[in-house]
């Protein structure tokens, strides 16, 4: 069930990188011509060009140690090319209960991105599991997301800890683990502003809102969850980099990958940042927020059954 959703939910960027691989290398012969085509597929796919390259040298590293003749074995030497960049950095989300209570988890990502909607969807998916969950709304410069988050938590059962609009993040974050840890929680979910006035600003606010979490427990945040909108593109590297600068992103959140055909980030995330993609959101219901899994990824992208591989 999983894969079929992770399948309908990577249709278009399939169309775009898998679909036309494999229109390309059709009765094409195997020489310089092709991997021009084929780099310009994956470009196109929001791979980036550094990774691009990269995929291009394994594969024509494995068609020279195979004596690979025929074009026809290139999607799928191609989609293990993928496989082997994605493995290499993959690490599954932080579970509750694997260490000290709570789990604290702090989910940054500028405005638009899904944010708010994901630390929601994470209160469901924990909640469902039985979890006692508390949310720190900790986006406070935006009324809105407050608000949302109340709805969330009214839907869920996760109980949420705020304070009035404009109010300092740092001291929500604060006033949320204090909570989450008296009222003998398993996770905590900090939403954060998305943006300020500058880029510096916000910066300088989450890496204020890590601190203060550390003044109580010196472990915390255990995960770090940038969310990303998979519609950017590559536009996602740059913000990643700042975000990994400020406050150590353990991990990614992948949004609206269902709605683009840009997917082919999630392999240059990978490779570029050493980072790994955690969760994958499918679509706009509560459930539709996945663990991502590497192999399922490159046999849904590609199109190929699941049991053969």
């Amino acid at each position: 069930m999983i894969w079929q959703r992770l399948r309908a939910t990577l249709a278009r960027t399939r169309e775009q990188l898998a679909g036309r691989v494999r229109a390309v290398v059709r009765g094409a012969a195997l020489d310089e011509d092709l991997y021009e085509e084929l780099e310009a597929v994956l470009i196109t796919a929001d791979v980036g060009v550094a990774t691009t390259q990269r995929l291009l040298e394994g594969l024509r590293e494995r068609v020279r140690a195979e004596g690979i003749r025929d074009a026809s074995a290139v999607p799928d030497l191609l989609a293990e090319e993928v496989r082997r960049v994605l493995t290499a950095v993959a690490a599954p989300p932080a579970e509750p209960g694997a260490g000290e209570k709570p789990l604290v988890v702090l989910v940054v990502g500028v405005n638009g991105s899904g944010k708010t909607t994901t630390v929601g969807k994470l209160a469901a998916r924990y909640r469902s599991q039985g979890r006692r969950v508390v949310v720190g709304a900790a986006d406070t410069f935006r009324a809105a997301a407050i608000e949302q988050l109340e709805r969330w938590c009214q839907r869920t059962g996760a109980e949420i800890v705020r304070q009035a609009p404009g109010a300092d993040p740092a001291a929500v974050a604060f006033d949320a683990l204090q909570a989450a840890r008296a009222r003998g929680a398993d996770v905590l979910l900090v939403d954060t502003a998305g943006r300020l006035h500058t880029r510096v600003n916000l910066m300088e606010e989450l890496r204020k809102t890590e601190r203060v979490l550390k003044r109580l427990d010196p472990s915390a945040p255990h995960e770090v969850l940038l969310v990303l909108d998979a519609t950017t593109g590559q536009n996602g590297l740059a913000q990643a980099r700042h975000f990994t600068e400020a406050v150590g992103v353990t991990g990614i959140v992948l949004t609206k990958l269902d709605g683009t055909a840009r997917g082919g980030i999630v392999i240059a995330i990978a490779d570029q940042l050493g980072l790994p993609v955690k969760w994958v959101g499918t679509g706009e219901a509560a459930e539709d927020l996945e663990p991502f899994d590497p192999d399922a990824f490159v046999e849904a992208l590609f199109d190929r059954d699941q049991e053969s591989a």
